[in-house]
């Protein structure tokens, strides 16, 4: 990774639209994983005024709970607060702020949990928040290319962007060293450089942080268990009974552990497509887990080579595309409707965006040949009465081609 290394800031795709955003509202809060990078990312972009607090500090968030107006006089804004949702008692004191002062981008907030975070900003400052989500770096983040680009969509406009200018062909090896990899930031920056150490890390934070913060979770050895049958269910048609039996626990309490993972933002949960057109499709969401390393970690593959030759090599690839396509729509505020598509006769297709009134369908292949028989559910789709767009299949060709009339065939490097 030529810009890979310690000391080199690499531009996030986010930054526009943030400074565009803290131009228009007085609050804007960043959410997002712990370790995505939404601190180093806000304080790059704040001017040299405006102040830092973070309330991982115990002084600060006692102040900011026990008397939140006399915390906004000692730290005036403009201000950035990072993990806000530890004094959830200031959303009230900056709402007060807001309403007196009325000035745009003075408050920049982050969170590393959605419930809480959420449950303050919809109660306390509807109508005075923005509202935008971090992941790990993309791959295009991570090379340091070109980062100001629509959302990733099968049509002209959106490929023509991201082939300008053409990114590096990337081969098997390349892809899996980077699903592997993970796109934490401190492991993609090399600023820590053994893997293992950093997620092993990371999983004991987030347990004893996140985890007993969001639930009450009585056993976290029985919590980390879940969190690993987790990860080796990326990819797959989320059942929770079968996920419950396989770690000796209720279905109920499997259901609140997976709510806990979506608050924390370790996993995406994908609904079916629905048509009132048919009843014979599956209406159970499917499961994605957001970054790859981790998930690569908590199930135990050593290597690259030994995660592409395994059995997870064609699930954690489909992962792997699909955080990017998210990636690319979160970095510009946006969150279309994700869906995947799964009929009763086995015809599937594994992602769906649902944009200016058409369902855009992409599959995804680890494999460099595609058939048109690989994309024979689109025209089913498109059967049942759901207005299409041009389709996808982002696989490991080395170049962009068409597939027939309605499909294109896309390198993953292009995503």
């Amino acid at each position: 990774m030529k810009d890979g290394r310690p000391g080199k800031y690499l531009e996030r795709g986010l930054s526009d639209y943030w400074l565009e955003s803290s131009g228009q509202f007085p609050v804007l809060l960043l959410t997002g994983a712990r370790q995505v990078g939404k601190t180093t990312l806000l304080k790059h972009l704040a001017d040299p005024n405006r102040r830092y607090v973070t309330l991982d500090d115990p002084a600060a968030r006692d102040l900011a709970r026990r008397d939140p107006v006399l915390f906004l006089q000692k730290f005036r804004p403009p201000i950035l607060i990072d993990e806000i949702q530890y004094a959830p008692e200031l959303f009230g004191a900056i709402k007060l702020d807001v309403d007196r002062e009325h000035r745009p981008g003075a408050f920049w907030l982050t969170g590393s949990q959605q419930f809480a975070v959420m449950k303050g900003v919809t109660e306390t400052l509807a109508g005075r928040v923005a509202t935008l989500t971090l992941m790990g770096f993309s791959q295009r983040e991570a090379d340091g290319r070109p980062v100001a680009l629509p959302p990733f969509l099968p049509d002209d406009v959106a490929l023509t962007a991201r082939a300008t200018p053409p990114p590096a062909a990337m081969d098997l090896r390349d892809v899996y060293g980077r699903i592997w990899r993970g796109s934490m930031p401190a492991v993609v920056t090399g600023h820590i450089r053994d893997r293992d150490l950093f997620y092993r890390s990371y999983v004991q934070t987030y347990l004893e942080r996140d985890v007993r913060d969001l639930t009450q979770v009585g056993d976290l050895n029985a919590f980390g268990r879940f969190l690993r049958a987790v990860a080796a269910r990326t990819a797959q048609i989320l059942n929770y009974s079968d996920l419950a039996r396989d770690c000796a626990v209720s279905v109920n309490t499997a259901r609140k552990w997976m709510s806990v993972l979506e608050a924390s933002f370790q996993v995406a949960i994908l609904p079916a497509h629905h048509t009132n057109l048919s009843k014979r499709l599956y209406s159970t969401p499917k499961l994605h887990f957001l970054d790859t390393g981790l998930c690569a970690y908590l199930t135990e593959w050593s290597s690259p080579e030994t995660l592409e030759a395994g059995a997870m090599s064609g699930a954690i690839f489909e992962t792997f595309v699909f955080g990017e396509v998210l990636k690319s729509w979160l970095n510009k505020g946006r969150r279309p409707p994700f869906h995947y598509y799964r009929d009763k006769d086995g015809r599937e297709i594994d992602l769906l965006i649902a944009h200016d009134g058409r369902t855009w369908p992409i599959e995804i292949k680890k494999s460099v040949m595609v058939r048109e028989a690989d994309t024979a559910a689109f025209r089913t789709l498109s059967g049942r009465g759901t207005a299409t767009g041009h389709g996808a299949v982002v696989c490991l060709s080395p170049e962009r081609m068409p597939l027939n009339r309605e499909v294109d065939v896309f390198p993953v490097g292009w995503v």
